[in-house]
């Protein structure tokens, strides 16, 4: 079937074309898309910060209805609507032991372009196959995903959907780093860098898990809907003395746990510097290669901390999106306060948008 797609040809470019789609295989599920999110990994394809081959369609925070289901899909079926997140394989011992963030084959079905069943499903009018991002390419009027990394939602209307385009990625991310990898107790402390879609997030899961101080550090947006979403204390990141000032909140201790989504590889190190004994620093943000100076013994191992890795949260995404839509309803994960609106065809003033004014640009398919 033919539709329009938003297709990157060449490094820090795209333009919305008519391409061909093909029917769902076996195991996929074909979705008409209600609207799609646009967040910073975007920004790492299209402008080539990660090894992606062209043409591809970017996009990896689509939600819509599904049209189409393919052989031996089961639990899916026309006109259920869906948030598509991140793809994994099914097969390997991660994906087994229900931890499909950490999937084997994970880079490559993120950023290969190809689906997990194999292949392409887009090619261009000059008959050229064209890749997909996390096995979805949601900046397109359909997407074709595979069954597992498609979640069935209870909501009541597509604009209701609309608004949970960042539980796929950004918000799935931020909050399942803080709940999923972080657990931590009632009464316990926590620094998050960088309030973007994914670190307010963090902000939001903070406060549901019930953590007493809660320290976002901004940059030029995001400290007013961080004090909104619970932070008990906001700091700016372009303050020389960012490490003092949230020792001196925490009585000198440090806080418990440290949240880095800026993307800036020294905040790693920084963020070090702001942990209590035993505490847990958690990186989540995309930087692409970068070494940072790290001091083992009085930032790692005379404290007894952990520095972490987190992709997509560490969630299972079957399990944690539902329980992210449960939250929402309860008005316990306001997403829709990060939300500003875009038609498709106003895809390069939303892309724009998302590298300065606005916290989550959505697109909007009609």
């Amino acid at each position: 079937m033919k539709i329009k797609a938003a297709v990157t040809r060449e490094k820090g470019k795209f333009a919305i074309e008519t391409v061909e789609l093909e029917e769902p295989k076996a195991g996929e599920v074909r979705v008409k898309m209600v609207a799609s999110g646009i967040c910073h990994t975007d920004t790492a394809v299209i402008e080539q910060f990660l090894p992606v081959q062209f043409p591809m369609v970017a996009g990896h925070e689509g939600v819509g209805v599904i049209e189409k289901v393919g052989e031996g899909v089961t639990d899916l079926k026309a006109g259920d609507r869906v948030i598509m997140t991140f793809p994994s394989c099914g097969v390997c011992e991660h994906c087994k032991e229900g931890h499909p963030y950490a999937c084997d084959d994970n880079f490559s079905l993120f950023f290969g372009g190809n689906y997990a069943g194999g292949g392409k499903r887009i090619k261009t009018d000059d008959n050229l196959e064209v890749g997909i991002m996390f096995g979805q390419g949601s900046f397109a009027e359909y997407a074709i995903a595979d069954q597992k990394n498609t979640i069935k939602v209870d909501v009541d209307s597509d604009e209701e959907l609309a608004k949970l385009c960042s539980l796929g990625c950004g918000v799935q991310t931020g909050a399942g780093a803080v709940l999923n990898r972080m657990n931590p107790r009632p009464g316990t402390s926590i620094v998050v860098f960088g309030m973007g879609a994914v670190g307010l997030a963090g902000i939001m899961a903070a406060k549901l898990a019930g953590c007493s101080t809660i320290i976002a550090v901004h940059g030029s947006k995001g400290k007013d809907l961080a004090e909104e979403f619970g932070a008990t204390h906001t700091i700016s990141g372009r303050d020389p003395d960012v490490v003092a000032q949230i020792k001196a909140i925490t009585g000198g201790k440090g806080v418990n746990f440290g949240l880095e989504c800026t993307g800036v590889p020294a905040m790693a190190s920084t963020m070090l510097d702001c942990l209590a004994k035993e505490g847990t620093g958690v990186l989540v943000s995309v930087t692409g290669e970068a070494q940072v100076p790290i001091t083992l013994e009085p930032q790692i191992m005379n404290p007894s901390v952990t520095l972490a890795g987190a992709v997509e949260g560490c969630s299972n995404p079957k399990v944690f999106i539902p329980e992210l839509v449960k939250f929402y309803k309860e008005g316990k994960l306001p997403v829709d306060r990060l939300c500003e609106y875009f038609k498709f065809d106003d895809i390069h003033t939303a892309y724009e948008a998302s590298h300065g004014s606005a916290i989550k640009p959505i697109l909007l398919f009609k």
